[in-house]
């Protein structure tokens, strides 16, 4: 198929087209699309972009998500409109068959995104949820810390400065140091038991 496309809007709607003939065959368009036919592609978009985008809304519950799906489901459509084989279903079938997927797609994506969000949330509460930290920080006066911050590595107590005297998370340390988050997590962790092994704390 020709590699370019039709410009599909993000809205459903027959900006500019003449109102469709009643009962369009899609398997016409649908045929003609697949051969590069922008003009049948645009008719094939007006007879159904309402149905597509109706589907879209039941599946996300969002009307800004739904056009994008809707724009998704019909870039893959006119991409792979060689595809439909008549035999196998209706052409209507096959469209909203696309649409359900993309809509699918989209809310399991924003599920997990919504998981991870969550879960990197929890991992990254401030220190205080750091039993090691809870240990070094409150058996130990900052002068005696930074007496002890010599025993440490650079790297690590380039961390643990930041962390306990610049007053930065765990995720502000990452992003100041350019590491990721479990990375400075384990500096500031390695850091701190090295300091309350040399302070004595836990031990007394």
């Amino acid at each position: 198929m020709d590699e370019a496309r039709p410009a599909v809007a993000g809205v459903p709607s027959s900006e500019g087209t003449p109102a469709a003939h009643a009962a369009p065959d899609l398997s016409d368009l649908l045929k003609q699309s697949a051969r590069g036919d922008q003009a049948a592609f645009s008719r094939l978009y007006d007879a159904t972009s309402s149905r597509v985008f109706g589907l879209a809304v039941r599946v996300v519950r969002d009307p800004a998500q739904a056009e994008e799906v809707t724009q998704e489901a019909f870039l893959e459509i006119w991409k792979t409109a060689t595809r439909f084989d008549p035999d196998r279903g209706s052409p209507l079938s096959w469209l909203l068959t696309i649409t359900h997927r993309k809509a699918v797609d989209r809310v399991r994506s924003a599920e997990a995104s919504s998981r991870r969000d969550e879960k990197y949330h929890h991992q990254n509460q401030p220190v205080d949820h750091d039993s090691t930290a809870e240990a070094a920080h409150a058996s130990l006066e900052a002068r005696r810390v930074r007496g002890a911050l010599a025993s440490l590595t650079a790297v690590q107590r380039e961390a643990v400065e930041l962390a306990y005297f610049g007053g930065y998370t765990h995720t502000e340390v990452a992003k100041l140091l350019d590491l990721p988050v479990g990375t400075a997590k384990t500096r500031i962790r390695d850091g701190l038991i090295r300091l309350r092994d040399t302070m004595g704390v836990g031990g007394s």
